[in-house]
């Protein structure tokens, strides 16, 4: 990050902590006085979007933990005497449910608006694979989460998705048995996860502040995709997109407030408010949402391991992502071919998401979903392995302009007239 200002501030005892302990003249270069690109538009709303919903998390989570007992036999009635009886329990169990929800669906506008601005690119290729990481230890911290409420899908789901790693050759059973904390899914099991729950969030604090760190010293990419070359091409942070972030943020929170307020069960399945119980098994297992993409890829696969190693890569071929894409422009804005090769990807990204939420044997289209899986899935790795290569070096691009400023100027000039 940015150096602390020599800025004096006119409030004594402002100035004389500032002396002693430089916070506000180093949250006024980083935060006020940051220089930013000058055509930043809404999709940089995101990663502030993602913070403040980080933040609702934590103290949301922290409050239900006061309540929570990690145990097999209470783990299900505690979850309903929050809700029923602790007082806005009702509150503070739909904010931290849904808010699982809003974090992903933020992260995921976040990352595609990345891709398709190609904020991926040098020399951002550290900030990217944190916010890979970033996004590892959320699908990490939503998993363990999703268990603790001891239900019909939480029970069954920790089964099936935790016996995916005795798929590994000698030393799956050793980690399914560590994880589990014995020989199968009980006492143990909900206390190792309600633990990682609890600590993971911090870690992804940690984890966020490299991200901003890393994000500071290079500065943010813009819609232009091109490098900021002189001061008229910035602007400071606030008050122009502190003002632009809350306008965003009063918008999502209308958006986030309903499902809260009108359909708190919205995102979630009907099954899993049914105690949990080792004896029957639900009709269709299904992940959250979320995770829906990679188990269509898991499923594509008919051997348990391949299927297990194509999931993990879904996530891991995102790490080289910087050097998969060959062309030296970052913006689809500029670049035709690539750009309509994002669509398709963005709607292959979809399709998975609704090949996993179907039975592998529901048709469309007169074929079975798990024959669509296959293609789609094939299609994923195509796109990142072949076809980005591949357009980055035939791809005639557009010619990049001069400036922001220019850019800027032309386009208010253009609304003058």
């Amino acid at each position: 990050m940015s150096a602390p200002s020599n800025k004096k501030f006119e409030n004594r005892l402002v100035q004389w902590i500032d002396d002693r302990l430089p916070i506000f003249s180093y949250a006024d270069a980083n935060v006020i006085a940051y220089p930013t690109p000058k055509n930043l538009n809404y999709w940089w709303n995101y990663g502030s979007l993602a913070g403040i919903i980080l933040v609702i998390m934590l103290v949301t989570g922290i409050f239900l933990a006061m309540n929570y007992q990690p145990h097999a036999d209470v783990a299900f009635a505690s979850v309903e005497r929050i809700v029923r009886d602790v007082n806005y329990g009702w509150l503070l169990r739909y904010l931290h449910m849904n808010g699982a929800s809003m974090f992903f669906i933020v992260v995921y506008i976040h990352m595609f608006r990345g891709l398709y601005y190609g904020s991926y690119k040098a020399p951002r290729e550290i900030l990217w694979m944190v916010g890979v990481t970033i996004y590892l230890a959320m699908m990490a911290t939503a998993f363990m989460g999703y268990v603790l409420p001891w239900g019909q899908m939480s029970f069954w789901g920790a089964t099936v998705i935790t016996n995916l790693f005795s798929a590994f050759p000698l030393v799956g059973d050793y980690i399914v048995t560590w994880i589990w904390g014995g020989f199968s899914v009980d006492v143990p099991t909900i206390n190792r996860f309600f633990v990682w729950h609890y600590l993971l969030p911090f870690i992804l604090i940690g984890l966020v502040i490299v991200h901003l760190w890393a994000l500071h010293v290079h500065k943010s990419n813009n819609p232009l995709g091109i490098d900021i070359k002189s001061p008229q091409d910035m602007m400071p942070f606030h008050p122009f997109y502190t003002i632009k972030d809350l306008y965003g943020l009063g918008l999502f929170m209308i958006f986030f407030m309903y499902f809260v307020f009108f359909a708190p069960n919205f995102f979630g399945e009907p099954d899993n408010y049914i105690p949990a119980n080792p004896m029957v098994t639900p009709p269709h297992i299904v992940p959250e949402w979320y995770f829906l993409p990679f188990y269509a890829i898991l499923r594509a696969v008919p051997d348990k391991l391949g299927g297990v190693l194509l999931m993990f890569a879904g996530v891991f071929v995102l790490y080289v992502l910087p050097w998969l894409d060959t062309s030296k422009v970052r913006s689809a804005t500029f670049r035709p071919i690539f750009k309509q090769m994002y669509w398709i990807f963005f709607l292959d990204c979809i399709f998975l998401g609704y090949i996993g939420f179907n039975s592998p044997d529901e048709q469309l289209l007169g074929m079975k979903m798990l024959y669509w899986g296959r293609i789609a899935t094939a299609y994923y790795f195509f796109h990142f392995l072949v076809l980005l290569p591949l357009i980055g070096k035939l791809e005639t691009p557009k010619p990049l302009p001069s400036s922001i400023y220019e850019e800027v100027a032309k386009k208010c000039r253009a609304k003058e007239d």
